[in-house]
């Protein structure tokens, strides 16, 4: 009997990992009526389709915005590499957009004088009650400090999750320690400050639409944004 335990504890151990060690992959898009980010609006309405893989913590994600109601708006393709063990993640994330130092917006053109390209690095580590997280600009098309050079943008946030009323929420607090014209701040600045509310639709027995909706406050712009969106995700 012991033995006959011991194997279905190996089985069941074995089936565990060789689940951990599958590449698992992310298809989604979201569609949303204006793309705000970290308190600043980058556009109108528009869609963001993510493709991601990932092993074992590191994965490798596309991320891009293309704006369906305004010719005008920005496009962006950002691709990020991140590893996560636990509640730590680290990443590099390169950012694209297709204005910038480069008129013609070549994808390929890496010059550190004329590149549409940002570089970006994150840390962070996520408590359960509070994830907090820090990004730092260190090569590309970054902003400019109150002297004129290079202001190596920085950006810290905490967020928190829970759920009410059996929706997900998500309160958000951003800041910005530094001057930047990136961000368009003189100093330390708060620009973002949110609430997101998160909800399944459900569309079938297999099949549901998250909806979600958010209030953003950028007191340092002083700004405000209401955001409405869902996520397509098969």
């Amino acid at each position: 009997m012991k033995k006959i335990v011991l194997l279905a504890m190996g089985l069941v151990l074995s089936s565990t990992a060789l689940a951990q060690d599958k590449v698992e992959t992310t298809i989604k898009a979201d569609f949303v009526n204006e793309y705000i980010w970290r308190g600043l609006k980058c556009g109108d309405v528009s869609v963001q389709p993510t493709l991601g893989v990932g092993y074992r913590g590191l994965s490798l994600t596309a991320w891009g915005s293309y704006g369906l109601s305004n010719k005008d708006d920005m496009k962006e393709f950002d691709l990020t590499l991140a590893y996560s063990t636990g509640g730590f993640n680290i990443g590099i994330t390169d950012y694209w957009f297709s204005e910038g130092l480069d008129p013609d917006a070549r994808y390929f053109k890496y010059d550190a004088h004329g590149t549409n390209h940002l570089f970006e690095a994150n840390i962070g580590y996520d408590f359960g009650p509070v994830a907090l997280q820090w990004y730092t600009n260190f090569a590309g098309n970054d902003g400019l400090n109150k002297s004129g050079k290079r202001a190596y943008s920085s950006y810290f946030e905490a967020s928190a999750p829970f759920r009410l009323a059996t929706v997900d929420w998500t309160a958000t607090a951003g800041v910005v320690p530094f001057a930047t014209s990136t961000y368009g701040t003189t100093g330390f600045a708060v620009t973002n400050l949110s609430l997101r509310a998160t909800k399944d639709i459900r569309v079938t027995d297999s099949f549901s639409i998250p909806i979600f909706g958010q209030v953003t406050a950028n007191p340092c712009s002083q700004k405000a944004y209401l955001v409405l969106g869902f996520t397509l995700q098969p």
